[in-house]
């Protein structure tokens, strides 16, 4: 059947494609972020799906007929855009992390700035360490990975096909638990020296009782934090730069784990 010269399986067609990528890309980070308006973010989103729709489609018999079988294709495509955001969300909250405890550390667990990307307040190191780490995805093409799992998704996952299965879940729940290890990774260097400060300064003080070790110690542990910074913010390019490399792999696995695929 043919409509104004429109064949309407193509058209299901590319209204399914429209709205995985729709779905998926307003909820990545850096295509849908909040500082982009929804106007250009829409218009991303038809520019894209209008380049990939010719490679890479669903078939216009997908899309469901009734009004509950589209409201469980919705839920769908939103759990999987929800399920690559924790993914790539876990990088970025273990560097943030991180950066919160080198702050708290060097004592500037106090200064606190708007993060304008989440509207949280985050210490400076923390955010410091967040743009960092921001540069440096970009720089590596790591939006590039993000757009590859979006294409992989369309061979890996059917419309609305993502249910969270226990397997699907407890991936999720491993990758979450490993922020805390990830953020002690980052932040070990200047933890530890920060540590041998604290016991230096306490040796001193037992040593001298009369030298004021405050006065002494707060510019002196922000040197040091700072001295080690350097070298953490060095490692921290090729932490990103492992991730990255690993982004396709960890979504091919996740969405693997969905059932019927």
């Amino acid at each position: 059947m043919e409509l104004f010269n429109i064949n309407v399986q193509e058209f299901y067609s590319f209204f399914l494609t429209f709205i995985r990528i729709g779905t998926v890309v307003f909820m990545l980070p850096f295509f849908g972020a909040g500082t982009i308006p929804n106007s250009v973010k829409g218009a991303l989103c038809f520019v894209m799906s209008l380049a990939v729709w010719p490679k890479l489609s669903f078939a216009g018999s997908l899309l469901p007929m009734d009004t509950v079988g589209l409201l469980l294709m919705f839920t769908g495509e939103l759990l999987l855009g929800l399920v690559l955001n924790i993914i790539i969300l876990l990088l970025f909250s273990a560097i943030q992390t991180g950066g919160f405890y080198m702050g708290f550390a060097m004592g500037f667990s106090m200064m606190n700035v708007l993060d304008p990307m989440s509207g949280v307040s985050e210490s400076v190191t923390a955010q410091l360490f967040y743009q960092c780490a921001i540069l440096i995805f970009l720089t590596i093409n790591g939006h590039l990975y993000l757009l590859q799992g979006l294409a992989d998704s369309f061979t890996l996952v059917k419309p609305g096909g993502l249910l969270l299965s226990p397997q699907l879940t407890g991936s999720l729940i491993t990758f979450s638990a490993q922020i805390f290890i990830l953020a002690a990774k980052i932040s070990a260097p200047i933890m530890v020296s920060l540590f041998l400060v604290d016991l230096a300064l306490a040796l001193v003080s037992r040593a001298a009782p009369q030298m004021n070790v405050l006065m002494v110690g707060f510019p002196l542990k922000i040197g040091v934090g700072f001295l080690f910074m350097t070298m953490v913010l060095t490692a921290l390019g090729h932490f990103v730069t492992n991730y990255v490399l690993e982004l396709g792999p960890m979504f091919r696995a996740a969405m693997q784990q969905i059932p019927g695929n």
